[in-house]
């Protein structure tokens, strides 16, 4: 068996060891392992999950073998989830896996325990009455719930957890943590020493960018009352001033430093979203408090007091044109300040655990200094019971998406999904599952999505005829090419969930096969 750092190398470049960790004490319950829930359970077995238990009471027929890869001829007649178990395991053997035989549908009526024993809960292709008894259950047992559903040429998709904090959000775009426009003492001191009009052509081509953009910043606020560029005007003033500091086309340093003005430019303090992470009534932390709303309670007392204003500092910088001393130089005045900070933040988490009757040392150092360097992007998911969603969903945004041309398909298609359940309860099958009915099915489907959308207060409402046309013929099957769709979209979010890596999707994500386009609805 190959070592866990050769077997899973391009993964760990992208969240490191303690992800991979986090991803190998998890446990998964599948329930259902056709094409969807397989596809699933494939990609996050390849990913090294810890354990996964398959829940499915259906036997292997000849429909299964045209598309789901996890099972072949000679599993026909056998049990399904101890058929996708084998194969799966095949995959990779440091994987412990189990099967229930049983239906899931079952299992929630019976036996809801079951559930808390799970790190997660992967529920495909539930129906809408099972869906909501799950998440009940889920919701009690504090453990995260995930939907998937293919349907013919659509998919659904939606997480459901009560709260989902994240540290390592990972955002793709973010503004440097230089502290140009607010350099503490030590910065202000180094860049004050560094003279801009030093007569040797190689050392002023070889100044720092952020030496160069302190010492303007800090010239144009004395010159401007404390304020620094805010108006198009000013900002084009300032890189024209950069410009003019330059003796040569070739320094590019300077250069560095016009591409980077607009991090002068940055407002000073938190974000608007940081500030509602602190307001929120979480952060007056008790002995039930969780470990990321005790250091946000910290982050708070320190953003006031010691901070000045500022989250603790990140501590790294980028690549810039520098000679090596100066950069040397630059870089431990960065990392020196950054450490200061973390363990002003580390004293005050002690101080937080031992006033709330905890263990001072249970939030390890290592914890701490992830939560310093990733404050300026701490995100908070919270999601609906999806029997809210269900029952009392966001009538404005209903409305909108049902009239909006660019959003009516996707929701055409949300309604019609509930709309087959209903039309399942009240006709034991799916609409179109039957040739022979299908001429039936089309005006009962109808008359089944008019009727749901008049109890959400959408009276008048309605949905394309195509659509429901297209949703009949479906027939509720699942298709390959549309499951490994839904599935490879659940297993990247559930890796999400578990490594508190990356911001999880909020809302309820539907694909629409027929025009090649998702979207995200909030309701």
């Amino acid at each position: 068996m190959a070592e866990p750092k050769v077997k899973y190398d391009r993964q760990l470049r992208i969240w490191g060891d303690q992800g991979q960790a986090a991803l190998e004490k998890s446990s998964i319950c599948l329930l259902n392992c056709g094409p969807t829930g397989s596809e699933t359970l494939k990609n996050l077995v390849l990913g090294g999950i810890g354990s996964i238990t398959v829940v499915d009471g259906s036997k292997v027929d000849e429909g299964d073998l045209g598309n789901n890869f996890l099972v072949d001829e000679a599993s026909l007649g056998k049990s399904k989830a101890k058929c996708v178990c084998s194969f799966l395991q095949e995959l990779n053997d440091a994987v412990k896996a189990k099967f229930v035989e049983e239906s899931p549908e079952t299992l929630i009526e019976t036996n809801p325990s079951f559930f808390s024993q799970f790190t997660l809960v992967v529920a495909t292709q539930l129906v809408e009455y099972s869906m909501i008894k799950l998440d009940r259950i889920c919701r009690e047992a504090n453990v995260i719930l995930i939907f998937a559903r293919s349907y013919g040429l659509t998919g659904f998709f939606r997480i459901s957890v009560k709260e989902h904090d994240v540290i390592e959000s990972k955002p793709e775009h973010f503004l440097d943590d230089l502290r140009l426009n607010n350099p503490w003492p030590e910065l202000k001191r180094f860049a004050d020493d560094i003279d801009l009009n030093v007569q040797d052509p190689v050392v002023h081509k070889h100044i720092p960018y952020v030496v160069i953009l302190v010492k303007m910043a800090d010239e144009w606020a004395k010159s401007h009352g404390g304020r620094l560029p805010s108006t198009r005007e000013e900002k084009k003033e300032f890189k024209d001033l950069l410009k003019a500091g330059m003796v040569a086309q070739d320094e590019d340093n300077y250069k560095e430093a016009i591409d980077s003005s607009f991090k002068v430019f940055a407002l000073r303090g938190i974000s608007t979203e940081l500030q509602q992470i602190l307001n929120d009534s979480s952060a007056e932390v008790d002995s039930n408090s969780s470990d990321f709303w005790v250091l946000v309670a910290a982050l708070k007392d320190f953003i006031t007091n010691e901070g000045g204003g500022e989250t603790p500092l990140e501590g790294s910088i980028p690549d810039m044109t520098s000679s090596t001393e100066q950069y040397v130089k630059l870089q431990n005045i960065y990392h020196a300040k950054a450490e200061a900070d973390f363990l002003a933040i580390e004293h005050l988490v002690r101080s937080t655990l031992k006033k709330i009757g905890r263990d001072p040392n249970s939030i390890p150092r290592s914890t701490i200094k992830s939560f310093c360097k990733n404050a300026r992007k701490l995100k908070v998911c919270r999601y609906r019971l999806i029997e809210d969603e269900f029952n009392a969903p966001n009538l404005p945004d209903l409305q909108k998406y049902l009239t909006d041309e660019d959003s009516s398909i996707a929701m055409g298609i949300y309604i019609l999904l509930r709309a087959a359940d209903r039309f399942a309860a009240n006709y034991n099958s799916f609409p179109g599952q039957f040739d022979s009915a299908m001429d039936e099915d089309i005006p009962r489907l109808k008359s089944t999505a008019i009727s749901l959308l008049n109890d959400l207060g959408c009276n008048g409402a309605t949905l394309a005829e195509d659509l429901i046309n297209e949703m009949c013929r479906f027939g509720a099957a699942e298709l390959h090419a549309v499951a490994a769709l839904v599935g490879g979209i659940a297993s990247q979010e559930v890796i999400k969930l578990i490594t508190k890596q990356f911001v999880p999707m909020s809302g309820t994500f539907i694909f629409n096969g027929i025009d090649h386009k998702s979207q995200l609805l909030s309701l």
